[in-house]
């Protein structure tokens, strides 16, 4: 009997060929954990190419997945566990390794030309330098060839099922379940019978081989978290907004548009929604950009809740359309899961770099509300949220999450639909006398809805300036001043929560201020900083435009306010010019999210200045 070993968290990090099928196999990984019952938190990274060059470390393909028995926020800064199906992965991920660390290879991949390809001059498991690392040099690929040859693959399809043999051999490291793997085998593979009991075969001699060989002296078992009562599920970032424009389609009582051109990192919400016909969800995969969003803004104007989802590039696209709807004064919302660009830039990398775009990105002043997900699981909330607005104040809303958020996944507490808000509206209702298309509700500002074909309410449409209260075709000085300043007192007044403040002891004279996806690495790194004895506060935006009322009074209540970001410092330049407030920046554009120790380091170095 091996001896099992306790842990209080652990991070692994699967990594090799785009062609490996690492994303499933982390992925598989990451749902076992999730049913067995830890807080985790996952990062798949992988290259833009659909086929990346093989054995070459810009074809590196990676997942990491940080599991633990208590709340954990971020995927984790460094592997304790990395398995390396060839060289490449090896080289691109050892550098973030801490001395100690736990290397599973495949050392059938590392020939001469796979070396040679990563850029290695000589065999890295011969010649000493892991000297430091835990290391465990197995032939995975002729040991799942020899699992699988009673199913008459060829060795080349037999070898593709190595992942799996890896994927068993962690479930049995870890304690993971199996039973839904296996199942999950079956209904992927239903239809390639050989495949399908190929790869379960593959998965099981993984399994034992972990139970029997030599090689793994202690297995480890990483205890369930104490989560909130509640049903649970894994979901990722750009599945949980799917859900959360469902959730708003169904609480407002509108059919779901969707009008969208396919885009990484955004396509997923397109997929996700196209599964969804029965909760009255229509999906339009358009020519282009423009067409996506032209079609979402004419659903709007039909009655629906009009939706359109893009990344960067997709936004500069649909910038006049979005104008449109500023001056028209319909619902609409505007998904931008931002990436590192300009340009095409790097598609599966993060960035938060589209704030200024979102903000002011259109011709004239066509102000718009901006709403910014934290989470992957709080991406259904934001979208909730950003739904809201839209119907409530009629106009579109840009709603920010990033590559970072999307791809990656947590425990998402599923929501009693109680406990949703009702967002319901109601059209503008038939009239005989003249109706005034720009009349306005005296608290929200916002104008009648008015559906096509309702008796009496018709009324002109388009991008040309609108008389105040009549809509007709104006070039009056003063009437389009009026107007201008209405639609920015419209956003202005919008009723956005107060940013909250995360000051324990109430004492603190350092706030470090984030939005978007920086939430989960700056709240481990200020956790990191308190246990080490310094005192700091937290706070995160969500509202971006409007800005919560008592910012100014947050950021003055403090000597000095540190702003992460993952740009050049665009919440900065806001929060100087507004509020004039000495913000400092801390900027990386590197494709990749902060770690909480480097975000800790920061901290430090603010509070002794």
């Amino acid at each position: 009997m091996k001896q099992v070993q306790q842990l209080d968290r652990v991070i692994i990090r699967f990594a090799g060929d785009s062609g490996d099928g690492i994303q499933l196999t982390g992925g598989r990984f990451a749902s076992e954990t999730a049913r067995f019952g830890n807080d985790l938190a996952t990062f798949p990274d992988f290259p833009a190419e659909i086929r990346a060059p093989a054995g070459t470390l810009p074809g590196v393909s990676s997942f990491q997945l940080h599991f633990a028995d208590h709340d954990i926020l971020t995927p984790g800064d460094a592997p304790d566990v990395l398995v390396a199906l060839n060289p490449a992965a090896l080289r691109a991920n050892l550098t973030e390794l801490p001395r100690g660390a736990r290397i599973i290879v495949d050392t059938f991949e590392f020939t001469t030309r796979n070396l040679a390809k990563a850029g290695y001059p000589a065999n890295p498991l011969e010649d000493g330098s892991l000297d430091g690392y835990a290391v465990h040099a197995l032939d995975l690929t002729s040991l799942t060839v020899g699992a699988v040859q009673a199913y008459g693959l060829s060795r080349k399809d037999a070898a593709r099922a190595k992942n799996m043999f890896a994927l068993g051999l962690l479930s049995w490291l870890f304690g993971r379940p199996v039973t839904a793997t296996v199942e999950f085998l079956e209904r992927k593979f239903a239809s390639r019978i050989d495949v399908r009991d190929a790869n379960i075969a593959a998965f099981r001699a993984g399994w034992n081989f972990g139970e029997t060989t030599e090689d793994f002296a202690v297995s480890y078992q990483v205890r369930t978290a104490p989560l909130p009562a509640g049903r649970y599920r894994n979901i990722s970032g750009n599945v949980a907004l799917a859900y959360g424009l469902i959730a708003a389609s169904r609480r407002s009582g509108l059919p779901l548009f969707l009008g969208a051109y396919p885009i990484t990192p955004a396509s997923d919400i397109l997929h996700e929604l196209s599964r969804h016909k029965s909760f009255g969800v229509r999906t339009f995969q358009a020519e282009d950009e423009i067409a996506g969003v032209g079609a979402s803004l004419g659903a709007s104007y039909g009655g629906a809740l009009g939706v359109t989802v893009t990344s960067g590039p997709g936004v500069a696209l649909k910038a006049e359309t979005i104008g449109l709807g500023v001056a028209v004064e319909l619902p609409l919302v505007v998904v931008d899961v931002q990436r590192a660009g300009p340009s095409t830039g790097m598609p599966t990398k993060t960035e938060q770099a589209d704030l200024l775009m979102a903000l002011f990105g259109r011709n004239g002043e066509s102000p718009l509300p901006v709403v910014a997900a934290k989470s992957p699981s709080d991406c259904f909330d934001a979208a909730l949220e950003a739904a809201r607005i839209a119907l409530k104040y009629r106009t579109p809303v840009l709603l920010l999450s990033d590559g970072y958020l999307a791809n990656g996944s947590e425990p998402w507490r599923i929501p009693h639909i109680n406990e949703l808000p009702d967002i319901s509206v109601e059209f503008a209702a038939p009239q005989v006398d003249d109706f005034l298309p720009f009349s306005r509700d005296p608290d929200t500002l916002a104008r009648p809805w008015a559906v096509p074909g309702t008796p009496g309410l018709e009324h002109r449409i388009g991008g040309i300036e609108k008389a105040d209260g009549t809509g007709n075709i104006s070039y009056d000085p003063d009437n389009h001043e009026r107007m201008v300043r209405l639609r920015q007192a419209k956003i202005d007044g919008i009723d956005v929560p107060d940013l909250a403040v995360d000051d324990p002891d109430g004492d603190a004279r350092v706030l470090v201020l984030g939005w978007g996806s920086t939430y989960g690495p700056i709240a481990a790194a200020v956790r990191r900083v308190r246990k080490a004895g310094g005192k700091v506060a937290q706070a995160h935006l969500r509202h971006l435009n409007p800005f919560p009322a008592n910012t100014g009074d947050v950021l003055r209540a403090y000597d000095r306010v540190l702003v992460p970001e993952l740009n050049l410092g665009q919440l900065a330049l806001l929060l100087r010019g507004r509020y004039l407030v000495d913000a400092i920046s801390y900027n990386r554009v590197r494709g990749l999210p902060f770690k909480a120790e480097e975000l800790a380091t920061v901290i430090e170095e603010v509070i002794a200045s």
